[in-house]
Parts: C-alpha cells; sequence; structure tokens
C-alpha cells in the first residue's frame, strides 16, 4: 500500500520538527513572477489582491513550490506611512523620495493605523484569499520590514546614519514607531491567515557601523520585536557572518534563519541542528545567470550538505528571487529538488 505524498504544510512542520519529511521542502519566494504568468506589468500585478491570489496558485503548482507569499513589495510599508513610490518595468515598487526631509520631522511620526491603510488592504486580501484557497495545505509566508531596516526608506541612507550618530532619542523613537508598526501589521497579516512572518532586514552592516555594533543594536531590536509577533518568524538577517550569530539569533525566539549564499551552509546547518530551522542559501543574484548544469550542481551541493537530517528549506538567500531569474531556471531548480530532495538523501560526495 503506498504512502500518500505530504501536502507542503506537513512537510514543512515535520522539516521545523528536525525530523525528516518524505522530501526536502523548498521556499521559491516568487514575489514578482505571477506578473509573468498572468502576462502584466509589476505596477498591473500589483495594484489587485486578485492578481497575487491567481499568481502565486499558479506559480505554486508550477514549481510544486512549498509556499505562497502575500508580499506586494517592502515600498507598501512605506506607502502607508503618507510616502509615494516609482515603478520600474522589470521590478517592484521603490520610494520616490525620503518621508522624512528634516529629522525634527520624527517629533510628530505617527504610526499608521494598519486596519485602515490602503496600501496595507490589498496585502490582507491577498492574504485572506489565499488562506481560503490552500491555508490547511500550504503556508501563507507574510513579510515585514524591521524596525531597523525601514528607516532607510524613511529618511535615505546618509540622513540615518547622521540620526544613528548624533540624535540617538530621535534614532530611539522613531525604532519604537517603527516596532509598533512591524508588530501591529505582522499580527494583522497573521489574523487574515499568513502562516509565518518573514522579518526582513536586510541592510548590509557595512553601511552604517563596526560589524560589533551595528550586529548588537539589530539583534536587541530583534529581540525586543519578534516575541510580540504572535506567529511562526523566519529572520532574514544580511550579515555574511551568519556562524557567529546563531546562539544569539536563536534568543531572538525565531523559528527559521535564513543562511547568506557565501556561508558554510553545512557549518550553520550543524549549528542550528535541534534549536531552529534554517533556510537558504541559493544565491539570488547569480541566480539570474545560472545555465541548467551550474542550477543542478549547485542545488545538489545545497541538499547534499544541508537537508540530512530535517531541520532545512531550501531558498534563496534574500526572500525574493529576483524577476531576471528565468522561467526555466526555476524549473531546473523545482525538478532537481524532486529528483534529489528525497528522503533519505542518497547524492554522495
Amino acid at each position: 500500500m503506498s504512502v500518500a505524498a505530504m501536502t507542503s504544510l506537513e512537510r514543512v512542520l515535520k522539516t521545523m520538527g528536525q525530523k525528516e519529511p518524505d522530501r526536502l521542502p523548498a521556499f521559491l519566494m516568487l514575489t514578482m513572477h505571477g506578473a509573468k504568468e498572468l502576462g502584466l506589468s509589476p505596477r498591473d500585478y500589483f495594484s489587485k489582491a486578485e492578481h497575487i491570489i491567481e499568481g502565486q496558485l499558479r506559480l505554486g503548482q508550477k514549481y510544486q513550490n512549498d509556499c505562497v507569499c502575500t508580499s506586494f513589495g517592502s515600498a507598501s510599508e512605506f506607502e502607508a506611512f503618507g510616502g509615494a513610490v516609482s515603478w520600474a518595468d522589470d521590478g517592484e515598487p521603490n520610494p520616490a523620495q525620503p518621508l522624512i526631509g528634516d529629522a525634527a520631522q520624527i517629533g510628530q511620526l505617527a504610526v499608521p493605523d494598519v486596519r485602515t491603510s490602503k496600501a496595507l488592504r490589498k496585502v490582507f486580501k491577498a492574504t485572506e484569499g489565499l488562506n481560503r484557497e490552500v491555508g490547511n495545505k500550504i503556508p501563507i509566508i507574510g513579510t515585514v520590514m524591521s524596525p531597523f531596516s525601514l528607516p532607510v526608506m524613511q529618511l535615505g541612507l546618509d540622513k540615518y546614519l547622521e540620526l544613528m550618530h548624533s540624535a540617538p532619542g530621535l534614532f530611539d523613537r522613531l525604532i519604537e514607531i517603527n516596532r509598533e508598526f512591524c508588530v501591529n501589521y505582522a499580527n494583522m497579516q497573521l489574523e487574515a491567515g499568513a502562516t509565518a512572518i518573514c522579518y526582513s532586514d536586510l541592510v548590509p552592516p557595512a553601511a552604517f557601523m563596526p560589524w560589533e555594533s551595528c550586529f548588537k543594536t539589530r539583534l536587541l531590536i530583534a529581540q525586543q520585536t519578534i516575541p510580540l509577533i504572535k506567529g511562526p518568524v523566519i529572520l532574514n538577517f544580511d550579515s555574511g557572518r551568519m556562524t557567529e550569530l546563531v546562539d544569539h539569533i536563536e534568543k531572538t525566539g525565531a523559528a527559521i534563519i535564513r543562511a547568506g549564499a557565501h556561508e558554510d551552509i553545512e557549518r550553520i546547518k550543524f549549528d542550528c541542528k535541534h534549536r531552529i530551522t534554517l533556510l537558504g542559501n541559493m544565491d539570488s543574484a547569480e541566480m539570474r545567470n545560472w545555465g541548467r548544469i551550474k542550477t543542478v550542481d549547485t542545488v545538489k551541493d545545497i541538499i547534499r550538505k544541508a537537508a540530512p537530517g530535517g531541520g532545512f528549506i531550501l531558498g534563496d538567500d534574500q526572500g525574493e528571487i529576483p524577476w531576471q531569474v528565468s522561467e526555466e531556471t526555476l524549473m531546473n531548480i523545482s525538478e532537481t529538488v524532486q529528483e534529489f530532495g528525497q528522503y533519505p538523501i542518497m547524492i554522495s560526495d
């Protein structure tokens, strides 16, 4: 008698329990590729929740993906604060200009009401729609910008750096405003039906301060924020030194951490074993140029090093696969997972 294949949700839950499911789960975070599936520009695609729902369902089936994602791009959070966005032909929206022209304006900045924000209502509607379609079968991944990262959009990088060094009181206030917004937004997505929240903290540390100082600041903010989110959290932490952070990241309460493409995935998997689930570490930038042989070899190598024993989900290193990655490459990733990701893993060195 044959055993029925697991659903994606069952597969992921068993993996997070540090056990081997039927096959390796794969999270292909295809935020924008639904536009291609529907024959729409990114701007038109992100204009309606119905487009996101249909696009994610098609992509999930096409690539046998183990998650769907509800992101309308990080700029939607910038819009919620009243910022304006600009559009490109090959990507998601970006801030048209910083929201805060003068640091003194932080004193009057208010936390947006996530329930009434026009920019966020589409996210909740898409989440509710996907929950009706696949909520008990496929994980639905919502996204929030970390309180540390969102100010880069609000102020611009140079002014944010200046704020941290010259006005610590205003810096703390801005972080508090963004923390409250982040938590409210995350919990509203969970209320709408999201299975987990991706907490995106991808500002390169070197852009701000010495690594040790940046690490302490960002981890402290994460440790104060993530426990307030009422569901599992995936931590995207752009460090390049994840092997030094596992003990500290575990204290944030995050359920999953994303490993960078240049990390030693085998070493990090060993450090994370039985403590926290690892996600990664395909190179989202290089993926744009992969041919079939490169794709298969890369994915097989990651599977060989990180998949045995459970506790690992294949994904990219940034939390979003670029628009420029081809359908052929995505299909090659999917087919490699189906062929070589079956447990027990049988790939030799």
